[in-house]
């Protein structure tokens, strides 16, 4: 029986990144083996088990033969026989497919140190078709290191998407990749792969509609929304910012997409039209209420967020309301972010001014700080005691000087 570390930690290794996952294979053992020294069971679909000390997995060596549609269309094979070789043939990169013994020596078959030094996501093999689920790790991988896609690699993704694999990912999956790749460091680079092979315009047909799509005049010099898009979701990742203030970044323009052609270069009402279509993405990959909230009112009030220092005081008001700002200042706080993102997601305006997120912040503290409960109990007709209320808000937001 030999131990190897495999996968993402060897990797991370060789690139001088920390580990923070440790994933062992075991060959030449069986599951009474692994149990007579300790370890616990706990896979379901093949032999892995946790280490009685250390609790980390351990998996026996297996080979993988494709038996149906998805990513869930297999059949396991895990015996003793099953080789260190056979067991990285069926892992997805190059990258991902070393080992390291338990004296620190590097198993690499496939070349995934050479291609970690051409900066290059190539597939390990042929069977990399099987799995739809590794088009999306593919351009998650892009996006965590920035590496080019081997021209191969690309084909297969574009012969997979073309034979309908990808129409076989379940919602869940597809929202689990995503946020993750939306979580690393350019995460425009993981759309731009799902685009280059034809994923995106499947899996994601709200956002592959936006590339082609100009944007108003006035937002020169890119005249693309779809790269726009790009950009803004980079700035917004550049900032280190959650994953719900990323995801509204991505679908802030979704409206722009669905506007006719013969309207170009304006784009009447698209927040209108994005709204219905973040729905209908967020209902259709199961997207978490917090992200589905938040990037609904980023489409929505991002327009008028923009045009802060031209509004009245009671519209002010109206857009805090809408917002919920008073009770939710956090997430109003972040809308102002994804804003600020969409204004300087634009090629030369990286560090543009944006005054209007400082401005509405002292507009919605100013809001908080009138005394509801105080006004209604001076309130005789109880029924205008909301009327009140926003009058108090809005002479209170009059207060607040307008930036120039």
């Amino acid at each position: 029986m030999k131990i190897y570390t495999v996968g993402g930690a060897v990797r991370d290794q060789l690139l001088g990144l920390p580990v923070k996952d440790r994933d062992y294979v075991v060959v030449g053992a069986t599951p009474e083996q692994m149990l007579a020294l300790g370890y616990r069971p706990v896979g379901k679909d093949f032999p892995v088990f946790l280490h009685p000390s250390t609790h980390e997995e351990y998996a026996l060596a297996r080979t993988e033969r494709k038996s149906g549609k998805g990513y869930k269309g297999f059949s396991v094979y895990a015996a003793p026989d099953v080789t260190l070789e056979d067991d990285l043939a069926r892992r997805d990169l190059t990258i991902n497919a070393m080992a390291e013994d338990e004296d620190g020596e590097l198993i690499d078959p496939y070349g995934g140190q050479e291609d970690l030094a051409r900066r290059l996501l190539r597939h390990v093999g042929p069977a990399f078709v099987e799995d739809p689920v590794r088009i999306l790790r593919l351009a998650r991988f892009a996006a965590r290191f920035d590496f080019a896609v081997a021209p191969e690699t690309l084909a297969l993704c574009r012969e997979m998407v073309a034979l309908g694999e990808v129409d076989h990912l379940v919602a869940e999956r597809v929202w689990a990749e995503l946020a993750k790749g939306l979580m690393e460091d350019r995460p425009a680079r993981m759309l731009q792969v799902l685009r280059d092979c034809g994923a995106l315009a499947r899996l994601l047909p709200e956002l592959d509609a936006l590339f082609g799509v100009p944007q108003p005049p006035q937002h020169h010099p890119e005249v693309d929304t779809g790269l726009h898009m790009l950009l803004v979701l980079d700035y917004a990742a550049a900032q280190g910012w959650p994953l719900d203030t990323r995801f509204a970044a991505l679908c802030h323009d979704l409206g722009k997409g669905n506007t006719p052609e013969a309207e170009w270069p304006r784009h009447i009402a698209h927040e209108q039209h994005g709204v219905a279509l973040v729905e209908a993405l967020c209902e259709r990959i199961r997207v978490p209420n917090d992200c589905r909230e938040l990037a609904l009112l980023v489409c929505r009030e991002h327009g008028n967020i923009h045009r802060a220092r031209e509004l009245r005081p009671e519209t002010v008001v109206e857009l805090l309301g809408r917002c919920d700002a008073l009770r939710k200042p956090e997430r109003f706080a972040r809308l102002l972010d994804a804003c600020l993102a969409d204004a300087r997601g634009r090629t030369g305006l990286e560090d543009c001014a944006y005054p209007q997120a400082a401005y509405l912040l002292a507009c919605r503290d100013a809001a908080r700080a009138v005394d509801a409960g105080a006004i209604a109990a001076a309130t005789v007709d109880k029924a205008q005691i909301p009327l009140a209320v926003q009058h108090a808000r809005r002479d209170a937001v009059r207060q607040v000087p307008k930036p120039l």
